[in-house]
């Protein structure tokens, strides 16, 4: 059977937020989880959400779907091996890997109600928008991110402990990492909020960071962003983002691309956009222009009888693909520019000029002379 769109699944629109995919996923799990829906299907329907959300949860995995679709994140399909793993190998099953959601849903545990995953936590993800510059994203640069999370413990180097000294076990979940508790008729399994899921905890806590081996400090990091990068495009920096606890591994930075609007061009994909105005007699007469691009200016050769609205192509001209297997164009989108503040002579000649056309000719104007076709047709149709 065809896969259905993770969005579908989930019930939410491409537009939505991370929260709002977290609700939807949270609600829809509750309801198929198979230990409170036994119909027929249930499970199946379990599974599928799980794996939409594994994805449009994951920033990485969620803009490689965007951008192609199942083929993005399925290494089963061309395209899919590209580093954003998928659901075929390790690590993915309909029930594993949601631990967090489901100690919110239903107050610890694991998607069966096993035990929860002892230990302490790694560190939180962080996400940061970076606004560059559409010259910057053409060529390349170098941003410096500034950002507050949090950081191992300089006091303690991450141990927690004051003296150094060695945890103890944890009186409350007997070292365990976990404790029982009951809702309604659920029976499940929490993280034992004492020690946080390690089973051990800190005799002496460092005065800094209360034991836990981490503070909030600023954190610099200068960012390589490749050429080509487009708005909404994200870069994964390792291990840059908050300390995990008690020497745990780190999490991840994002870094969000988000272009500065330009005052010349548009960007769509990998072309460029710009307006050319030109003046009535090159439109009517023909010539070459000077039009500039992001590598430098050009000569644009205008035909003779040039109307608003022609769009002439610079092949070549537009942006690279970040990994240099495509380049876009520019295309130059043509406004014949009607002259200003005449004074008597010039109005004098252009009536010259206009009495120069006779009717019965050949037509010199085939903007207007369409324009008048298509409303003696409207005019007639409405008569008949």
């Amino acid at each position: 059977m065809a896969k259905r769109d993770y969005y579908e699944v989930l019930g939410v629109d491409k537009s939505a937020d991370e929260q709002t995919i977290k609700r939807s996923y949270k609600r829809l799990a509750m309801k198929y989880h198979p230990d409170r829906n036994h119909e027929a299907g249930a499970e199946e329907k379990f599974k599928e959400i799980n794996e939409a959300y594994a994805v449009l949860s994951d920033p990485q995995k969620k803009q490689a779907y965007d951008q192609f679709g199942f083929a993005g994140v399925d290494p089963n399909q061309a395209g899919g091996a590209g580093g954003f793993g998928g659901f075929g190998g390790a690590g993915f099953s309909g029930f594993g890997g949601f631990e967090d959601i489901f100690e919110n849903i239903f107050g610890g545990g694991s998607a069966r109600g096993g035990r929860a995953r002892p230990g302490p936590r790694p560190g939180d993800d962080i996400q940061q928008v970076v606004e560059i510059t559409l010259e910057e994203a053409f060529k390349g640069c170098t941003k410096t991110v500034s950002y507050r999370a949090k950081c191992t413990c300089e006091t303690c180097k991450g141990s927690g402990s004051k003296d150094n000294s060695k945890p103890v076990q944890c009186p409350r979940c007997g070292g365990t990492g976990i404790i029982q508790m009951r809702q309604g008729f659920f029976a499940v399994q929490q993280t034992c909020p004492d020690c946080g899921g390690s089973g051990k905890k800190i005799a002496n806590p460092c005065p800094d960071c209360h034991g836990e081996g981490r503070v909030y400090c600023k954190k610099t990091i200068n960012v390589k962003i490749p050429a080509g990068m487009d708005n909404g495009n994200t870069l994964r920096m390792a291990g840059a983002g908050e300390a995990g606890e008690l020497g745990a591994q780190n999490g991840d930075l994002y870094v969000i691309i988000k272009l500065k609007p330009h005052a010349l061009f548009e960007r769509e994909n990998l072309n460029l956009h710009v307006n050319v105005p030109i003046s009535f007699a090159t439109a009517a007469l023909g010539g070459k222009i000077e039009v500039p691009t992001l590598s430098g200016k050009i000569m644009l050769t205008i035909k003779e009888g040039t109307q608003t609205g022609a769009v002439l192509c610079a092949n070549g001209k537009g942006f690279t693909s970040v990994n240099g297997s495509r380049v876009g164009n520019l295309l130059c989108h043509i406004c014949v520019e009607t002259p200003v503040h005449l004074n008597e002579k010039q109005k004098e000649l252009l009536r010259e000029f206009e009495g120069t056309f006779k009717s019965g000719e050949e037509s010199h104007r085939p903007m207007l002379d369409s324009f008048i076709s298509k409303v003696k047709g409207f005019i007639d149709d409405l008569k008949g």
